[in-house]
């Protein structure tokens, strides 16, 4: 049985709506109260970043999350919230509304346009990228394509999932 057996994983395909690229073949990742779970909860922003940098996801920083839109076209990203929740809009302004709370992971591919569209007061996470990449930020303007487009296609697969290492769900959904 693998480690992560127990977490509840949610995926989400988003395609390309003409705004935003999005990705149409790397789901956005959902693992959900991953960090809450067993006898000795790692559920601080200390913990998650440790977690994510021992699974090579670095560059990380604290905060919440922008509440307009935008993505990344050089890296994917990882976010591991350590306090209160938020909904989150993936896709554009047609896209999908997910909730995440303490104990989530949210693992967004290249492209995926992502906003917050409300939060509680507790709201924090952390985020971080494969390989400690750095990242740009895109905003759906017509003038980023079709570079941005040719910037997702040379993104690289992650080696590691950010939270399970080596063999984790993620180098099963992205392939």
């Amino acid at each position: 049985m693998k480690k992560y057996s127990a977490t509840t994983i949610e995926k989400f395909l988003i395609t390309d709506d003409g705004v935003f690229p999005n990705h149409a073949s790397l789901p956005v990742l959902l693992y959900r109260n991953v960090f809450s779970q067993g006898e000795k909860k790692r559920d601080t922003a200390a913990d998650i970043e440790e977690i994510f940098a021992e699974n090579n996801w670095k560059n990380a920083w604290r905060n919440g999350i922008y509440d307009y839109h935008h993505y990344h076209s050089i890296t994917h990203e990882v976010l591991g919230i350590y306090g209160g929740c938020a909904t989150v809009q993936l896709g554009g302004e047609g896209g999908i509304a997910i909730e995440i709370n303490k104990g989530d992971v949210l693992i967004i591919p290249a492209g995926v346009a992502h906003r917050n569209l409300s939060f509680d007061k507790d709201f924090k996470c952390v985020g971080a990228y494969p390989d400690g990449c750095d990242y740009d930020i895109n905003y759906g303007k017509e003038k980023e394509r079709p570079a941005a487009d040719e910037n997702i296609r040379q993104v690289v697969l992650p080696a590691n999932d950010p939270v399970f290492g080596f063999d984790g769900p993620l180098l099963e959904y992205w392939k």
